[in-house]
């Protein structure tokens, strides 16, 4: 019985064949039992570094959020030029769609500053890209939008003729925000898109 039994332990300490699949690499790293100081990668402190101005551009672009509500001035293939600060467009029943026509009876405010908090009334010509998709709806001249944007610097088009107006940029979507504001803080003499 004793000689089966050390057969049986030194079969169990016998090195077994190789594993012969491929190991993905990954950023994660692990410390040995015996090791007084973790080793940490130099790609997780990267990466780590990464994530939090990432998340920094977002609180920005959450915190200088605002609220265009105004009249569609010209429509362009990539978005809307809208005169913003028609406060009386979030009034019930007309703050059930982004999109409202333009025969709805609405006026511009008057003696109204904008705030710089989140979710401030924008006041002025603004530039509207990413918008909404709306079902069988498309924006026309002189409609109406009332909808939350996220800053993504200015917007550079001709007025009428040859007169070029530069205007601030929103867009809809938090995430093209935050890649545009990213894509700017790394590289500050890139072109506005």
């Amino acid at each position: 019985m004793k000689l089966a039994l050390s057969s049986i332990l030194l079969f169990a300490a016998l090195p077994g064949p190789a594993q012969t699949n491929p190991v993905a690499a990954t950023n994660q790293f692990t410390i040995a039992a015996d090791s007084p100081v973790p080793a940490v990668n130099a790609d997780t402190n990267y990466g780590l570094a990464l994530a939090q101005r990432v998340e920094d551009m977002r609180a920005t672009c959450i915190q200088n959020r605002r609220i265009l509500c105004g009249k569609i001035l010209k429509v362009l293939p990539d978005g809307l030029v809208i005169d913003s600060g028609y406060t009386n467009l979030m009034r019930e029943p007309l703050n059930k769609s982004w999109l409202i026509p333009g025969t709805v009876v609405a006026g511009r405010a008057t003696n109204l500053v904008e705030a710089n908090q989140p979710d401030a009334i924008c006041l002025g010509l603004v530039f509207l890209t990413d918008l909404p998709k709306l079902p069988g709806a498309k924006p026309k001249l002189y409609d109406y939008v009332t909808v939350e944007g996220f800053p993504m610097g200015h917007y550079t088009y001709t007025s009428v003729g040859e007169l070029r107006r530069t205007v601030r940029k929103f867009t809809t979507k938090l995430a093209n925000a935050v890649r545009w504001n990213f894509e700017q803080s790394v590289n500050p003499t890139a072109p506005p898109q």
